[in-house]
């Protein structure tokens, strides 16, 4: 019988379901996806899950759980698996997408992407996941609730300005809108204050939150929400993964001489982190002489301003990166030797 080097449990994670599939290694180097089946995203479907992976493998070699970093969906998940005593490993998607690229998959499913998953964990040393820090997890709630009463808020000051100009408009309607208007003002005051709360009372992330607020552009709610939206940067690596994990990053598809599409951001990574990036950018423009010197010198050359607020969101979300790995403060001297030298990448 060959002995096993690695198991794996591949996870391709939904809303709804947990698409799996076993993989493992044997002395020969010898990969094999070998079992597949869908379990229901819930409590009740992590347990099925772990008492048919137990079944269907050795107990003699440690099986690893892999998935993706979905959005919000594979949190539950890592965490029950973590409570249990299960090692577990977190996936930048970039990295499974483009390792599936690499694979004779003629039809992309469910099914080939959690078996994807699982030979990716087979071939490659991945890190074990560890739960993030508590203050991570509820600064990205307060921000992600913040956010949505913005929008709502918005919503509301449009359709009073439509309400104060129709010629039909109510007073009982409008009171009622200025009403939750006010109401989303008061809410929105007070996770502000839980957040300077919650950051106030950690002395390193005060201090870790001070640098990456040095940054022309970055104010305090673009700085906590950039740190929540990546757990302290945990699952990133350099400044490639960070841009690629944003959206940021550049798609560009050619073939031979007769196909050639033009060169545009991805979109398929953090939207919240993403969306975050955009007054920043514009603040930062207007604000700082660097940054304004690389959006005019890449509008004279291409003419479209909004890919020089792309580059500059990128830029910004780099810098934020760099410092707070390297507990600096932000140096316009260096930062304009640094950023004269480069060569910015545009959609």
């Amino acid at each position: 019988m060959k002995v096993l080097l690695k198991q794996t449990v591949g996870i391709d994670v939904a809303q709804n379901e947990l698409v799996v599939s076993l993989g493992r290694m044997d002395e020969q180097i010898s990969i094999e996806v070998y079992a597949y089946k869908v379990f229901p995203n819930t409590r009740k479907g992590f347990s099925s899950l772990v008492s048919w992976v137990n079944k269907q493998t050795s107990i003699t070699t440690e099986v690893r759980y892999v998935m993706e970093a979905t959005g919000v969906y594979h949190e539950s998940l890592a965490y029950y698996l973590c409570s249990i005593k299960k090692q577990v490993s977190i996936v930048l998607p970039n990295k499974i997408s483009n390792y599936a690229r690499t694979l004779d998959i003629k039809t992309k499913t469910d099914k080939s992407a959690s078996q994807a998953i699982s030979r990716f964990g087979l071939e490659r040393q991945l890190e074990v996941w560890q739960p993030p820090l508590k203050i991570f997890n509820d600064l990205r709630q307060l921000c992600r609730e913040r956010e949505q009463l913005v929008h709502e808020r918005t919503m509301l000051k449009n359709q009073l300005h439509a309400e104060r100009t129709s010629e039909t408009s109510s007073e009982s309607s409008v009171k009622r809108t200025k009403k939750r208007i006010a109401l989303i003002d008061s809410q929105e005051k007070e996770i502000r204050e839980e957040i300077a709360i919650l950051i106030k009372g950690d002395e390193v992330l005060l201090e870790k939150m001070n640098m990456v607020s040095s940054i022309p552009g970055i104010g305090n709610l673009t700085a906590v929400t950039i740190i929540a939206e990546t757990n302290g940067f945990e699952l990133i690596k350099n400044k490639r993964q960070l841009v690629s994990y944003a959206g940021l990053d550049v798609r560009e598809k050619t073939s031979g001489t007769s196909v050639k599409s033009k060169p545009r951001i991805s979109k398929r990574g953090n939207r919240n982190l993403r969306k975050v990036m955009h007054f920043p950018a514009l603040a930062a423009i207007r604000t700082d002489e660097i940054f304004r010197d690389i959006f005019l010198r890449i509008v004279s050359r291409h003419g479209i301003k909004m890919k020089a607020i792309v580059a500059i969101q990128r830029k910004l979300l780099e810098l934020t990166y760099i410092l707070w790995k390297s507990n600096a403060y932000y140096d316009s001297e260096y930062e304009r030797k640094i950023i004269s030298s480069e060569v910015i990448t545009l959609p």
